[in-house]
Protein backbone atom coordinates (compact mmCIF):
# COMPACT_ATOMS: atom_id res chain seq x y z
CA UNK A 1 0.00 0.00 0.00
CA UNK A 2 1.33 2.97 -1.30
CA UNK A 3 0.75 6.48 0.84
CA UNK A 4 0.09 9.30 -0.91
CA UNK A 5 1.76 11.47 2.13
CA UNK A 6 4.36 9.01 3.40
CA UNK A 7 4.43 9.51 7.51
CA UNK A 8 8.42 9.61 8.94
CA UNK A 9 9.17 6.53 10.28
CA UNK A 10 10.01 8.44 14.06
CA UNK A 11 6.61 9.65 13.94
CA UNK A 12 4.97 6.18 12.78
CA UNK A 13 6.76 4.95 15.55
CA UNK A 14 5.51 7.14 18.06
CA UNK A 15 1.78 6.78 17.16
CA UNK A 16 2.30 3.10 17.09
CA UNK A 17 3.21 3.75 20.84
CA UNK A 18 0.39 5.99 21.54
CA UNK A 19 -1.88 2.76 20.16
CA UNK A 20 -0.31 0.16 22.11
CA UNK A 21 -0.80 2.68 25.25
CA UNK A 22 -4.17 3.12 24.64
CA UNK A 23 -4.52 -0.69 24.55
CA UNK A 24 -2.84 -1.50 28.18
CA UNK A 25 -4.28 2.13 30.04
CA UNK A 26 -8.07 1.02 28.52
CA UNK A 27 -7.83 -2.78 28.21
CA UNK A 28 -8.86 -2.50 24.46
CA UNK A 29 -7.49 -3.64 21.39
CA UNK A 30 -7.07 -1.91 18.70
CA UNK A 31 -8.19 -3.28 15.63
CA UNK A 32 -7.62 -0.46 13.04
CA UNK A 33 -5.73 2.88 12.78
CA UNK A 34 -5.40 4.53 9.99
CA UNK A 35 -5.08 8.53 8.67
CA UNK A 36 -8.12 10.19 8.16
CA UNK A 37 -8.51 14.08 6.49
CA UNK A 38 -6.24 15.65 4.32
CA UNK A 39 -3.52 13.03 4.88
CA UNK A 40 -5.82 10.80 3.79
CA UNK A 41 -7.64 12.12 1.11
CA UNK A 42 -4.51 13.05 -0.21
CA UNK A 43 -4.05 16.71 -0.19
CA UNK A 44 -2.05 17.59 2.67
CA UNK A 45 -0.38 21.05 3.36
CA UNK A 46 3.70 21.06 5.72
CA UNK A 47 1.49 21.93 8.69
CA UNK A 48 -1.52 19.54 8.29
CA UNK A 49 -2.45 17.77 11.79
CA UNK A 50 -2.06 14.00 11.83
CA UNK A 51 -5.49 12.63 12.20
CA UNK A 52 -5.26 9.15 13.35
CA UNK A 53 -8.66 7.30 13.86
CA UNK A 54 -8.96 3.71 15.47
CA UNK A 55 -11.43 0.90 15.87
CA UNK A 56 -11.02 -1.04 19.10
CA UNK A 57 -12.62 -3.61 20.76
CA UNK A 58 -13.12 -4.85 24.96
CA UNK A 59 -12.96 -8.23 26.00
CA UNK A 60 -16.20 -10.14 26.34
CA UNK A 61 -16.92 -8.55 30.00
CA UNK A 62 -17.76 -5.62 29.02
CA UNK A 63 -20.26 -6.57 26.68
CA UNK A 64 -21.84 -8.54 29.23
CA UNK A 65 -22.83 -5.61 31.85
CA UNK A 66 -26.19 -3.77 32.23
CA UNK A 67 -25.00 -0.38 31.91
CA UNK A 68 -23.91 1.40 29.18
CA UNK A 69 -20.57 1.85 28.55
CA UNK A 70 -18.17 4.92 27.48
CA UNK A 71 -17.66 3.79 23.69
CA UNK A 72 -15.08 6.57 22.32
CA UNK A 73 -11.63 6.77 23.57
CA UNK A 74 -10.13 10.32 22.52
CA UNK A 75 -6.66 11.78 23.38
CA UNK A 76 -5.35 15.28 24.09
CA UNK A 77 -4.44 16.93 20.74
CA UNK A 78 -0.02 17.21 21.44
CA UNK A 79 2.02 17.72 18.62
CA UNK A 80 -0.05 17.95 15.74
CA UNK A 81 -1.38 14.78 16.95
CA UNK A 82 -4.88 14.31 16.91
CA UNK A 83 -6.10 10.69 17.92
CA UNK A 84 -9.20 9.27 18.67
CA UNK A 85 -11.23 5.65 18.46
CA UNK A 86 -14.46 4.35 18.26
CA UNK A 87 -15.50 0.88 20.28
CA UNK A 88 -16.76 -1.73 17.47
CA UNK A 89 -20.24 -1.72 18.32
CA UNK A 90 -20.73 1.61 18.27
CA UNK A 91 -18.88 1.75 14.76
CA UNK A 92 -20.87 -1.52 13.29
CA UNK A 93 -23.93 0.88 14.77
CA UNK A 94 -22.67 3.62 12.74
CA UNK A 95 -22.27 1.58 9.99
CA UNK A 96 -25.71 0.18 9.88
CA UNK A 97 -26.73 3.65 9.80
CA UNK A 98 -24.92 4.60 6.32
CA UNK A 99 -21.97 6.75 8.26
CA UNK A 100 -19.75 7.33 5.24
CA UNK A 101 -17.12 8.95 7.53
CA UNK A 102 -16.20 5.52 8.61
CA UNK A 103 -16.43 3.90 5.37
CA UNK A 104 -13.80 6.72 4.55
CA UNK A 105 -11.57 5.37 6.93
CA UNK A 106 -11.85 1.35 5.92
CA UNK A 107 -10.51 2.96 2.60
CA UNK A 108 -7.64 5.61 3.54
CA UNK A 109 -4.20 5.39 2.04
CA UNK A 110 -2.12 5.68 5.60
CA UNK A 111 -2.72 2.48 8.11
CA UNK A 112 -0.67 2.42 11.05
CA UNK A 113 -2.56 -1.25 12.11
CA UNK A 114 -4.29 -3.61 11.14
CA UNK A 115 -5.94 -7.05 11.91
CA UNK A 116 -5.92 -8.17 8.50
CA UNK A 117 -9.05 -10.95 8.66
CA UNK A 118 -11.08 -8.08 10.77
CA UNK A 119 -10.27 -5.20 8.12
CA UNK A 120 -11.11 -7.76 5.09
CA UNK A 121 -14.67 -8.65 7.02
CA UNK A 122 -15.04 -4.89 7.99
CA UNK A 123 -14.49 -3.77 4.12
CA UNK A 124 -16.54 -6.75 3.04
CA UNK A 125 -19.61 -5.49 5.63
CA UNK A 126 -19.43 -2.04 4.83
CA UNK A 127 -19.52 -3.31 0.87
CA UNK A 128 -22.88 -5.29 1.57
CA UNK A 129 -24.68 -2.66 3.72
CA UNK A 130 -23.95 0.30 2.04
CA UNK A 131 -26.26 2.56 1.71
CA UNK A 132 -26.24 4.66 -1.90
CA UNK A 133 -29.10 7.20 -1.23
CA UNK A 134 -27.63 8.13 2.61
CA UNK A 135 -24.22 8.57 1.31
CA UNK A 136 -25.37 10.76 -1.50
CA UNK A 137 -26.94 12.99 1.30
CA UNK A 138 -24.00 13.40 3.27
CA UNK A 139 -21.79 14.85 0.56
CA UNK A 140 -23.88 16.65 -1.55
CA UNK A 141 -25.12 18.43 2.15
CA UNK A 142 -21.26 18.60 2.75
CA UNK A 143 -20.86 20.31 -0.38
CA UNK A 144 -22.97 23.07 -0.40
CA UNK A 145 -22.92 24.02 3.64
CA UNK A 146 -18.63 24.28 2.58
CA UNK A 147 -19.40 26.08 -0.46
CA UNK A 148 -21.86 28.59 1.26
CA UNK A 149 -19.54 29.26 4.20
CA UNK A 150 -15.96 29.53 2.88
CA UNK A 151 -16.14 30.44 -1.25
CA UNK A 152 -18.37 33.70 -1.47
CA UNK A 153 -15.73 36.25 -0.54
CA UNK A 154 -13.65 38.30 -2.52
CA UNK A 155 -10.31 36.02 -1.35
CA UNK A 156 -10.62 32.61 -0.17
CA UNK A 157 -9.29 29.86 1.69
CA UNK A 158 -7.37 27.62 -0.98
CA UNK A 159 -7.99 24.44 1.21
CA UNK A 160 -11.27 25.24 1.19
CA UNK A 161 -12.01 24.23 -2.65
CA UNK A 162 -10.96 20.86 -1.75
CA UNK A 163 -13.77 20.77 0.93
CA UNK A 164 -16.17 21.68 -1.63
CA UNK A 165 -14.85 19.74 -4.53
CA UNK A 166 -14.30 16.56 -3.06
CA UNK A 167 -18.05 15.85 -1.26
CA UNK A 168 -18.94 16.95 -4.79
CA UNK A 169 -17.24 14.64 -6.51
CA UNK A 170 -18.29 11.88 -4.06
CA UNK A 171 -22.02 12.58 -4.65
CA UNK A 172 -21.24 12.57 -8.58
CA UNK A 173 -19.70 9.05 -8.08
CA UNK A 174 -22.17 7.62 -6.27
CA UNK A 175 -24.76 9.01 -8.29
CA UNK A 176 -23.02 7.71 -11.20
CA UNK A 177 -23.74 4.01 -9.19
CA UNK A 178 -20.19 3.57 -8.83
CA UNK A 179 -20.49 2.25 -5.37
CA UNK A 180 -18.74 3.83 -1.92
CA UNK A 181 -16.76 6.70 -2.75
CA UNK A 182 -13.10 5.90 -2.20
CA UNK A 183 -10.87 8.39 0.20
CA UNK A 184 -8.77 9.22 -2.00
CA UNK A 185 -9.33 12.94 -3.92
CA UNK A 186 -7.17 12.01 -6.75
CA UNK A 187 -9.36 8.46 -7.43
CA UNK A 188 -12.07 10.83 -7.69
CA UNK A 189 -10.72 13.39 -10.11
CA UNK A 190 -9.55 10.44 -12.46
CA UNK A 191 -13.23 8.87 -12.80
CA UNK A 192 -15.32 12.37 -12.81
CA UNK A 193 -13.29 15.10 -14.19
CA UNK A 194 -12.85 15.24 -18.01
CA UNK A 195 -12.70 18.54 -18.84
CA UNK A 196 -8.73 18.73 -19.18
CA UNK A 197 -9.11 22.35 -18.22
CA UNK A 198 -11.21 21.65 -14.79
CA UNK A 199 -8.49 18.75 -14.23
CA UNK A 200 -5.65 21.54 -14.71
CA UNK A 201 -6.76 24.09 -12.89
CA UNK A 202 -7.78 20.86 -9.77
CA UNK A 203 -4.03 19.60 -10.60
CA UNK A 204 -2.96 23.46 -9.89
CA UNK A 205 -4.81 23.80 -6.93
CA UNK A 206 -3.31 20.66 -6.05
CA UNK A 207 -0.17 21.79 -5.97
CA UNK A 208 -0.84 24.98 -4.26
CA UNK A 209 -1.96 23.04 -1.32
CA UNK A 210 0.49 20.59 -0.72
CA UNK A 211 3.00 23.46 -0.64
CA UNK A 212 0.98 26.12 0.71
CA UNK A 213 0.42 26.67 5.00
CA UNK A 214 -3.47 25.62 5.89
CA UNK A 215 -4.52 29.19 5.98
CA UNK A 216 -3.04 30.38 2.81
CA UNK A 217 -5.82 33.04 0.77
CA UNK A 218 -5.87 33.46 -2.80
CA UNK A 219 -7.99 34.82 -5.52
CA UNK A 220 -11.22 33.20 -6.12
CA UNK A 221 -10.87 30.43 -9.08
CA UNK A 222 -13.41 31.31 -11.99
CA UNK A 223 -12.97 27.57 -13.52
CA UNK A 224 -13.50 25.45 -10.73
CA UNK A 225 -15.92 27.75 -9.03
CA UNK A 226 -17.84 27.39 -12.56
CA UNK A 227 -17.62 23.65 -12.14
CA UNK A 228 -18.93 23.98 -8.63
CA UNK A 229 -22.04 26.17 -9.36
CA UNK A 230 -23.01 24.13 -12.25
CA UNK A 231 -22.74 20.98 -10.23
CA UNK A 232 -25.03 21.83 -7.59
CA UNK A 233 -27.65 23.46 -9.53
CA UNK A 234 -28.40 20.51 -11.47
CA UNK A 235 -28.23 18.15 -8.53
CA UNK A 236 -30.78 20.33 -7.02
CA UNK A 237 -33.54 18.42 -9.60
CA UNK A 238 -31.34 14.95 -9.02
CA UNK A 239 -32.88 12.34 -6.76
CA UNK A 240 -31.02 10.42 -4.65
CA UNK A 241 -30.09 6.29 -5.39
CA UNK A 242 -33.35 4.31 -4.28
CA UNK A 243 -32.73 2.65 -1.12
CA UNK A 244 -32.61 -1.24 -1.46
CA UNK A 245 -33.33 -3.93 0.56
CA UNK A 246 -30.32 -4.56 2.98
CA UNK A 247 -29.22 -7.77 5.86
CA UNK A 248 -27.67 -6.44 8.27
CA UNK A 249 -26.91 -10.04 10.32
CA UNK A 250 -23.42 -9.39 8.67
CA UNK A 251 -23.03 -6.63 11.10
CA UNK A 252 -23.94 -8.65 14.07
CA UNK A 253 -21.98 -12.06 12.97
CA UNK A 254 -18.79 -9.50 12.85
CA UNK A 255 -19.11 -8.20 15.94
CA UNK A 256 -19.72 -11.48 17.69
CA UNK A 257 -16.35 -13.20 15.79
CA UNK A 258 -14.26 -10.08 16.62
CA UNK A 259 -15.03 -10.14 20.29
CA UNK A 260 -14.82 -14.00 20.71
CA UNK A 261 -11.73 -14.52 19.00
CA UNK A 262 -7.99 -13.71 20.50
CA UNK A 263 -6.10 -10.98 19.09
CA UNK A 264 -4.76 -12.10 15.29
CA UNK A 265 -2.48 -11.49 12.84
CA UNK A 266 -1.97 -8.21 11.89
CA UNK A 267 -0.71 -6.38 8.94
CA UNK A 268 2.48 -4.96 8.37
CA UNK A 269 2.34 -1.40 8.71
CA UNK A 270 1.53 0.31 5.65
Amino acid sequence: MVDSHPIAPALRADIQARLSAIETEHGVRVLYACESGSRGWGFASPDSDYDVRFIYVHSLPWYLQVSAQRDVIGVPISDELDINGWELRKALGLLKKGNATLIEWLDSPVVYRAETDFLHAMREAARQTHQAERSFHHYVHMARKNYREYLRGDTVRLKKYLYVLRPLLATLWIEQGRGAAPMRFQDLVDAIVTDPALREAIAQLLAIKRAALESEYGQPLPIINAFIDDELTRLESVLPPLPRDTDFSILDRLLLDTVLQPEARRTPEC
